[in-house]
């Protein structure tokens, strides 16, 4: 309670509010910064609030981001959600405000910022926010920042199907439907996608291939090509690979630019210490790491292998 005292008593100080999330943002990252910044403008109508960073197609729904100057940080407050590291901060000039504040679920690696708030007992950082509103009789909101939060919270725990769901994700998840979030309204913006989307799905699926104890899918920028998808809708279709029975660990490979993003999921074992040793992390069953190329598949392959016989011997 103590920090969160703190992150109020910051925002009442400050006039000028500028809200980050992280690089290639997901319906977590957008459903905390927007479902923040009404919480802020709702209750103290003259601040200034901004959200900045990258724009989402598959929630652009939830907000639009703020396109604005350097000098709006002259003695402005920064505040970062659901980023782990320095280096996944969208739009490196939250380092010109007067402060920086945290706000995150990950497992803490980086902590930067003067003020930091990190919980991994929370499934997402729109839990986070919500809590935060909850916590304080004077904190008010709209429905459109109910909606932003419990997109979030959807989106993060897999429809509430994750094992990091807790009694008070629905708590909170009934509080933000009293507040006006519409689930039938943004479960169909959610489950909707384009009939190039479907096809990209069938060419997934037709694609994965089965290791010992794990399946995954090379996706090459060819393909994101041909389908005339993003990065962002091909990642999103990790966890059509869950739920084979026997292969308790999935991944996507994602050819990006100069990189390759793995997106990987596990059912029952953690996988954030593998996720680690490739530039990567984030939860234990659901993380991210990187190759510089798909000339360091193999490797990786034969790593996961050995990491995933170690963890079923343990």
């Amino acid at each position: 309670m103590e920090v969160m005292n703190k992150i109020l008593e910051k925002i009442k100080e400050y006039n000028t509010i500028i809200i980050h999330g992280h690089k290639r943002p997901d319906g977590d990252c957008y459903g905390a910064q927007f479902g923040l910044k009404d919480i802020i403008t709702t209750t103290f109508p003259n601040k200034e609030v901004y959200v900045v960073g990258e724009t989402s197609e598959f929630v652009s729904f939830v907000g639009t981001v703020d396109t604005i100057s350097d000098d709006k940080y002259k003695n402005a407050l920064s505040i970062v959600v659901d980023t782990a590291t320095k280096e996944r901060i969208s739009d490196s000039r939250y380092t010109l405000g007067s402060e920086v504040i945290k706000i995150d679920h990950h497992i803490p690696i980086d902590n930067y910022g003067d003020y930091i708030w990190v919980d991994t007992t929370f499934p997402s950082c729109a839990q986070m926010i919500a809590y935060f509103y909850k916590s304080f009789d004077e904190l008010k909101v709209s429905p459109f920042g109910a909606r932003a939060m419990y997109t979030g919270i959807v989106t993060d725990t897999g429809r509430f199907r994750y094992r990091s769901v807790s009694k008070l994700t629905h708590e909170i998840a009934g509080m933000l439907i009293d507040l006006g979030a519409d689930i039938v309204e943004i479960d169909q913006k959610l489950s909707k996608e384009s009939l190039k989307s479907f096809q990209f799905k069938a060419h997934l699926l037709n694609q994965v291939k089965f290791d010992e104890d794990f399946a995954y899918v090379v996706i090459k920028k060819a393909d994101i090509e041909r389908f005339g998808i993003s990065d962002e809708d091909a990642s999103s279709n990790v966890n059509l690979l869950g739920g084979i029975e026997g292969y308790d660990v999935w991944m996507l490979f994602i050819e990006s630019n100069d990189e390759v993003r793995i997106r990987i999921r596990s059912s029952k074992i953690a996988i954030d210490e593998l996720a680690n040793m490739f530039e990567g992390g984030g939860h234990q069953m659901a993380s991210g790491a990187r190759l510089n190329s798909f000339k360091e598949l193999d490797n990786f392959l034969t790593t996961t292998r050995a990491y995933i016989k170690t963890k079923k011997e343990v």
